[in-house]
């Protein structure tokens, strides 16, 4: 098992993410920048928050094309593991790597702050360590949140158990009050039909270390070293 931690410009997110895995998990990781296109053998690839070439267009837009993304893309139509947090997210989302789109926030604001999330099933490979009564703190940190996907594609994420996490708030109760930036049905992450691309908005890796008060986001990592 070898993580890689995929760079762009605009990228801030790399370093806690290499943190949280090298660090606090104990696994073998390298950064794997943008302009390259090998993998570098890695088994499980990581994109990171962030503000990738600035969010101009759109977040995510331009990483979309970035040469790396080739073999991003390739790795995960193999049924190699790929993970998206934040940024990485709307990347997977622009290349069609996942459905759906993330769109503002309703509020229009930046939202950074520490958020409930709770797991919808326990078959991904990121939630199989996590109870699914467990209403997890995790942080978010984003301009662009908002969930969005037509009928047909929601219905289709329901029914084939795409769903990974919705907002919560701390008793596990999915409310309109605890969504944060007026997701869909409070989607705070999604995988793709044959559960090997992930992606969601708030960030475990920073919710890993005793340091911080909050471990909750280990229990994503453990998830996947599982």
């Amino acid at each position: 098992m070898k993580f890689g931690v995929v760079v762009f410009p605009g990228s801030n997110c790399d370093e806690d993410m290499v943190y949280a895995l090298e660090t606090i998990m104990k696994q073998e990781t390298v950064k794997l920048w943008h302009k390259n296109t090998s993998l570098e053998s890695c088994t499980h690839i990581i994109l990171p928050g962030g503000f990738s070439y600035g969010d101009y267009l759109r977040s995510g837009a331009i990483a979309r094309f970035s040469p790396i993304m080739g073999s991003v893309i390739e790795h995960a139509n193999a049924g190699g593991f790929v993970f998206g947090v934040c940024n990485g997210f709307q990347i997977l989302c622009e290349a069609g790597l996942l459905p759906g789109a993330l769109l503002h926030n309703n509020s229009r604001k930046f939202i950074c702050r520490n958020v409930y999330i709770k797991p919808e099933n326990s078959t991904a490979k990121i939630t199989s360590k996590i109870p699914l009564n467990k209403a997890l703190k995790i942080p978010i940190a984003h301009g662009e949140g908002k969930y969005f996907a037509d009928a047909n594609t929601l219905k289709t994420l329901n029914d084939n158990g795409q769903i990974l996490f919705r907002y919560c708030d701390e008793n596990g109760q999915i409310t309109q009050e605890s969504n944060p930036n007026g997701a869909l049905e409070n989607i705070a992450g999604v995988c793709n039909v044959n559960k090997n691309v992930f992606g969601m908005m708030p960030h475990p890796e920073r919710a890993t270390d005793k340091e911080l008060f909050n471990e909750d986001g280990r229990f994503l990592f453990e998830s996947i070293l599982n």
